[in-house]
């Protein structure tokens, strides 16, 4: 696979998906009726300089995808809640993000660190502590996971996340968008975001040791200040490991984030391929480019194989 080569990209939403191009992001989201609702939105063109250096493009594609997530988010919410006769604020929605933001904090940063300072307080060495906490913070993460999965809504937004990964397989291997095709590949893909969260996990316990030896409101400070800086190594991180995927050991390292996703994943149902394919073929004709048509015979049409995304 070439380095240079456009990585596409994609996010689960509520009843839907959105896929992410070099020129656009499409929504398409699945009304009750099965007709679809579409939204295109522009990606402005990343012209200054200091958004291709090292890092620094981490932090812009990593704000780009929240700001096109979160209005993803936001559109599918209201296509599904169309039907409602209450609709929310947008501060109200400001506020609970927020407030969600706030908690997340809580729990995954803070509470961590108060139970592993105690833990330090019994006399265990920094590097027993710090490896503690790494440990708790990955329990926690995962039982998040696990228990919001068990939502029968939440259930179907890691269908609609398994689709999204099929389709993109799918046009990396060449294979014709049909729902057959899309059906038989896989649902977990090396640059998923379930991958990220577990690599920003393993560089965060690396980079938040040179704030171990400070008090502990000192440290959780520090790691909420330090927590831009992470996402940034491990987005360069995940990005170099798609490049090299193809190699045997990149693949053996990659073993636990792969097997991470079976948790945030489920294997789609056909509607829910479909709306992955409808919004992924505006995505590659906005790019100016060809998705593989269906061969008359039983043999693969050979495509566009191997093309690539950033976040």
């Amino acid at each position: 696979m070439s380095t240079n080569q456009f990585k596409y990209g994609g996010q689960a939403v509520l009843e839907g998906v959105m896929m992410r191009g070099r020129r656009q992001a499409t929504v398409v989201v699945r009304r009750p009726d099965g007709s679809f609702a579409r939204l295109d939105l522009p990606i402005p063109a990343r012209s200054a300089q200091w958004q291709r250096w090292p890092l620094l493009r981490g932090f812009a594609a990593l704000a780009e995808a929240f700001t096109i997530g979160r209005k993803a988010l936001d559109f599918s919410a209201s296509v599904v809640a169309a039907d409602d006769d209450e609709n929310l604020h947008p501060v109200v929605q400001t506020l609970i993000v927020v407030v969600t933001l706030a908690i997340a904090i809580g729990i995954f940063v803070v509470l961590p660190s108060l139970v592993a300072n105690f833990i330090g307080q019994l006399g265990a060495p920094v590097l027993v502590r710090e490896i503690i906490e790494a440990l708790i913070n990955l329990a926690l993460v995962v039982a998040y996971i696990a228990a919001i999965g068990r939502i029968p809504d939440i259930g179907r937004v890691f269908g609609y996340h398994g689709a999204e990964h099929k389709v993109i397989n799918a046009y990396e291997a060449g294979l014709p968008l049909t729902v057959e095709s899309v059906r038989q590949c896989s649902r977990i893909h090396p640059r998923c975001g379930t991958s990220f969260l577990l690599a920003v996990a393993l560089i965060g316990f690396l980079i938040f040791l040179s704030v171990a030896g400070l008090p502990v409101w000192q440290r959780i400070i520090a790691r909420i200040v330090l927590i831009p800086l992470v996402a940034a190594v491990a987005f360069e991180a995940q990005q170099l490991a798609a490049n090299y995927y193809h190699l045997p050991w990149v693949r053996w390292l990659l073993t636990p984030t792969l097997a991470a996703q079976y948790l945030t994943t489920r294997e789609p149902d056909d509607d829910m391929i479909a709306t992955a394919i409808a919004a992924f073929e505006p995505v590659v004709a906005a790019d100016h480019l060809e998705v593989v048509q269906p061969a008359p015979t039983t043999g693969v049409a050979p495509g566009l194989a191997d093309t690539q995304p950033t976040m």
